[in-house]
């Protein structure tokens, strides 16, 4: 399983959010800056996390983007889903019909994928926003306290 460059660029712009005070406005070409985004790509990452109501927008001389949650209620799921959509790590794991064997859901590494993948969404749901910026802020100064 392999998440998409567009997720990997969302968790950065949830995380930098995330070390911000909350309800902090920061405009596309600052977010692009220091996440280390092209722009042009940044903004179609942005649609995908407000219409998941993770960021809102804000248009005009003040305008920008906010989280909509605060950090400890946004999680890595919740991310991948807004840009990815559900994930599978087998296609009849959505699709039963899918089968070219035609065992319709019916199978034992369909059964052990689908244990695996339940416990894969779990593990991303416990994962935390909150928890994931305070670890950002510790190793940040821990890097810079380096003699």
């Amino acid at each position: 399983m392999k998440f998409n460059q567009a997720t990997d660029y969302a968790f950065r712009i949830i995380l930098y959010m995330s070390t911000l005070p909350f309800g902090t406005r920061k405009v596309g070409a600052e977010l692009a800056r220091t996440s280390k985004i092209p722009e042009r790509f940044l903004l179609k990452i942005m649609r995908y996390l407000v219409n998941a109501k993770l960021l809102h927008s804000y248009r005009g001389v003040d305008g920008g983007f906010s989280l909509a949650k605060k950090p400890k209620d946004i999680n890595l799921y919740d991310v991948v889903t807004a840009v990815e959509g559900d994930t599978y790590l087998q296609h009849c794991l959505y699709d039963s019909e899918s089968c070219s064997r035609g065992c319709h859901g019916q199978c034992a590494v369909q059964e052990a994928v689908g244990k695996i993948q339940a416990v894969l969404i779990q593990e991303l749901k416990n994962v935390d926003f909150e928890t994931l910026a305070k670890r950002e802020r510790s190793i940040h100064i821990s890097l810079h306290h380096v003699v």
